[in-house]
């Protein structure tokens, strides 16, 4: 019989029977106790150790139940046998040391993909939270409409209208959690036997999910209007993914001339359409909002996809998709069954941050924040150097530096890490991986810098690019 020596710890906040239970577990876990030994009686045990018997016989139970031990009628406890079986091994807990090694190589880092969470409007969430659930109402806990909720998808259309010129009603809608399970969905929908054409350079998380879905996948280079239709024509894709309002990752806003070429490549053949990415939309610095293509598509060619992760926070997880009509009707054949991914819950606190005009007030709040990093940023960019254009700078939250003399962007990149500043280069956008500008190309986001450390970065990269500070 193996011999328990367990050295328990009174008032300890891990109860008796847990401490037992550990011990024994790591014991046998550890071969330590090997299979088939056997162990002292609940009786002997709670006598050995000064507890009481319930106390044992609780953690025995335990032990049983997870197949540490096995009770053999009559003849009492033995170690079982777990040799080859799955074990969970403990995770060592990251330090504050590990996390300092994690941040230490980069001061500053320039993502592009940045939202400044420290403006997120915590006390007004929290509250619409609140009245949400105030009232004890079983129906918000049971599954709703699968195309989310009828008041939500009212307060989208509404919006969409006024602020992006999107024609749709709320049966158009269906709310998703992010955009990639809304292509996921759009997929299922248009089901196969397409083929995508993607603008290049483009957003690649598009890119991986429509290959990993089986989509047959091409690309057409761009011009400073936007996917060449002319291009886009040859290869014989029946669905255009594209980002007219600003492009990612060039920055670039499709004109007027160029949207209509867009529409009539759409409708010279029956079952084509775009799926228009409208991700960040809302923060615009000079002119007037540019309105959505969807708003010119007299013929329901548009399939429109938005989401609240820029404007509002990524881990709210909403998007939405306007789908025209013929799509509509092939969603409720084909997918009219999967149920919505998104809490209803979440849901109507989303749809009363939208109604009593909090979302309206937060975007004014984000716009005018991210403009004066925008222009901060403008500002240091012209006093580091003079070998340098700047595009994109117009809309969204990150802009691109255009280099003329030579320098690749591996070596800026390098020289950017040993300083301690993280900056991106757009050949990493490219599908086959190579920009076909050999000069170097970087890009700079600064929605999730304020203006203090905008100002010590690109002081570091004077320093770093240019030898000098």
């Amino acid at each position: 019989m193996y011999e328990l020596t367990i050295s328990l710890r009174q008032g300890d906040r891990i109860p008796l029977y847990e401490q037992i239970y550990g011990y024994i577990r790591n014991e046998i876990r550890e071969g330590r106790i090997s299979s088939g030994e056997k162990l002292p009686s609940t009786r002997m045990l709670s006598r050995h150790l000064d507890v009481s018997r319930s106390t044992v016989e609780l953690a025995y139970e335990q032990l049983l139940s997870e197949g540490y031990i096995e009770s053999r009628p009559y003849r009492g406890y033995y170690a079982a046998q777990i040799e080859g079986l799955y074990q969970i091994h403990p995770v060592r807990k990251v330090g504050k040391a590990d996390k300092k090694r994690n941040r230490a190589q980069y001061l500053y880092d320039f993502t592009p993909n940045g939202v400044d969470l420290n403006s997120f409007p915590y006390n007004t969430w929290r509250r619409l939270s609140r009245e949400c659930l105030v009232d004890d109402r079983a129906e918000l806990f049971r599954l709703g409409c699968p195309q989310g909720e009828a008041g939500l998808r009212s307060a989208i259309s509404a919006y969409l209208h006024q602020a992006r010129g999107v024609n749709c009603s709320p049966e158009q809608i269906v709310v998703g959690a992010g955009n990639d399970y809304l292509l996921m969905l759009l997929c299922a929908v248009l089901g196969t036997g397409h083929r995508v054409a993607l603008e290049n350079p483009t957003y690649k998380q598009a890119y991986r999910m429509f290959k990993n879905l089986s989509f047959d996948i091409c690309t057409v280079d761009m011009d400073q209007k936007g996917m060449r239709v002319d291009v886009l024509d040859k290869t014989e894709a029946d669905l255009a993914f594209v980002m007219p309002s600003h492009q990612y990752p060039l920055g670039t806003v499709m004109p007027i001339r160029r949207r209509m070429e867009l529409l009539q490549w759409s409708v010279k053949k029956q079952d084509r359409y775009i799926i228009e990415d409208d991700y960040d939309s809302e923060f615009r610095y000079k002119g007037k909002p540019i309105p959505a293509l969807q708003g010119y598509d007299a013929e329901g060619r548009v399939i429109y996809i938005g989401t609240f992760s820029k404007s509002i926070a990524p881990a709210i997880r909403m998007s939405y998709m306007v789908m025209p009509e013929s799509v509509c009707e092939m969603y409720h054949r084909r997918c009219g069954f999967i149920n919505s991914t998104v809490s209803k819950v979440d849901q109507m606190i989303l749809q009363k941050f939208i109604e009593d005009g909090h979302y309206e007030r937060h975007l004014n709040k984000m716009r005018a924040l991210y403009r004066n990093r925008h222009d901060i940023l403008l500002a240091e960019l012209k006093e580091m150097g003079t070998d340098f254009s700047i595009s994109g700078e117009n809309a969204g939250v990150h802009l691109l530096l255009h280099f003329g003399s030579g320098r690749t962007e591996e070596e800026m990149i390098r020289l950017a890490a040993a300083n301690g500043v993280r900056v991106y280069g757009l050949s990493e956008y490219y599908v086959d991986g190579a920009s076909p500008s050999e000069n170097a190309v970087i890009l700079l986001g600064y929605a999730n810098m304020d203006e203090k450390k905008i100002k010590e970065a690109v002081h570091l990269l004077k320093k770093a690019w240019y030898g000098n500070a």
